[in-house]
């Protein structure tokens, strides 16, 4: 799960980390308000959606104008920036062309900023820890910083048996430059950013830019947090942050039927059994020349009305032009799966080419149960016979 920037920078200041002083804003004179009290003389005003690259984003209406993230330096600038940017959409590099509409703004005290580098902290699958991110090049993505500068960046995996020491602290500080009680600050932030790491079962938490302040402060500029969904549970606080704007309805919707699905940019919908063989679902898919719609996995349990949900959601996206159902019977029973698949297509009146590829548990009654539904469903002996068939009925039916 995503939040907003403001919603990051409260958490981690409840646990320490230096942040500068700022509010929530839904429209312009609680922008004006917010500004007012901060008491400026610098004041910036920033637009709050689930992406980044605002500062260099672009609002739809005006391609040439100012970006998402602007300084002012009056409670008027303030107010009439708002007006500008409230209710527009904002496009980034990671919004695509769409972009995304800005309901609501974070307004923020000017900082004096004499450098800015970047920290961040993530969970490393290579080696099961958590691992601090630190780069003097903040400001920039770190993809593109670990493109063409890695040595630039530092990594340094904690062992959960100790947690974060002041010496890790250390040595970030010193590999970002700082000196004097820059350092101890930094100790300080980390230590802070860590501890609300672990507490609050992030997934990810993305300090850029961190910066050095003319005083020698170090403080978060900017601050992206995710969590891990599977946590929630223990942090209903959390959960109430959830901004249902900022998702995909598909999403929204198959979350309340506990389906994984992430909407991707090609043609043929997937519905898989396993996060695993989905990853493969779709490398297959590209591999015999299509482009995977989506990524759903209807899990182990799934049941006949999760199924049809789960078909309800990839018939949902208008570019879906044929579905490929792949599934390994385990836990999850063939036959149920044919039953939902069956029931779905009578329900929606399926369009579009279906081809599916069972084989597990029950695979034969569940092959009988598609083979006696008189619906023109392909079936698929394995893996690469089903991607061969769906690509090519997309494209004959194109």
């Amino acid at each position: 799960m995503n939040i907003h920037e403001y919603q990051a920078k409260q958490l981690l200041a409840k646990f320490g980390v230096a942040v500068p002083r700022g509010g929530v804003a839904y429209t312009p004179d609680e922008a004006a308000k917010v500004a007012q009290e901060l008491g400026g003389p610098v004041y910036v005003v920033k637009s709050q959606i689930h992406a980044g690259g605002r500062g260099a984003g672009r609002f739809q209406d005006d391609p040439n104008g100012k970006g998402g993230v602007r300084v002012v330096k009056s409670v008027d600038d303030v107010r009439d920036n708002a007006a500008a940017m409230l209710g527009k959409v904002l496009v980034t590099k990671q919004t695509g062309p769409q972009g995304k509409e800005v309901k609501r703004l974070y307004i923020e005290e000017g900082a004096d900023i004499k450098r800015e580098l970047y920290l961040g902290m993530l969970v490393d699958r290579a080696t099961s820890r958590i691992t601090v991110m630190a780069s003097t090049e903040g400001g920039m993505e770190i993809e593109e910083v670990a493109h063409h500068s890695p040595e630039k960046i530092l990594k340094l995996a904690i062992d959960p048996a100790t947690g974060l020491q002041g010496f890790h602290g250390r040595r970030v500080a010193f590999a970002l430059g700082l000196e004097g009680k820059q350092v101890g600050a930094c100790v300080k932030f980390l230590t802070a950013m860590y501890k609300a790491f672990v507490e609050l079962d992030a997934s990810i938490v993305e300090i850029n830019p961190l910066v050095v302040t003319g005083a020698g402060d170090v403080i978060a500029l900017d601050a992206k947090m995710n969590f891990d969904d599977n946590a929630l549970f223990r942090h209903s606080d959390i959960e109430a942050l959830r901004d249902e704007d900022e998702e995909d309805p598909a999403e929204i919707e198959a979350s309340k039927h506990q389906l994984s699905y992430v909407k991707l940019d090609g043609n043929i919908g997937c519905m898989v059994n396993g996060a695993g063989l989905a990853m493969a679902t779709m490398d297959i898919i590209k591999l015999y020349g299509g482009e995977p719609a989506n990524f759903l996995d209807v899990g182990g349990g799934a049941t006949k009305d999760r199924v049809t949900q789960a078909f309800k959601i990839i018939l949902g996206d208008p570019n879906v032009e044929g579905i490929l159902v792949n599934i390994f019977g385990g836990i999850m029973r063939c036959d149920v799966i044919a039953e939902g698949v069956v029931a779905a297509a009578r329900e929606i009146s399926l369009n579009v080419p279906l081809v599916v590829r069972l084989e597990g548990t029950n695979v034969d009654l569940g092959k009988k149960i598609l083979a006696e539904s008189g619906l023109p469903i392909l079936s698929a002996d394995n893996l690469a016979d089903a991607a061969d068939k769906v690509v090519k009925a997309v494209k004959e039916a194109a």
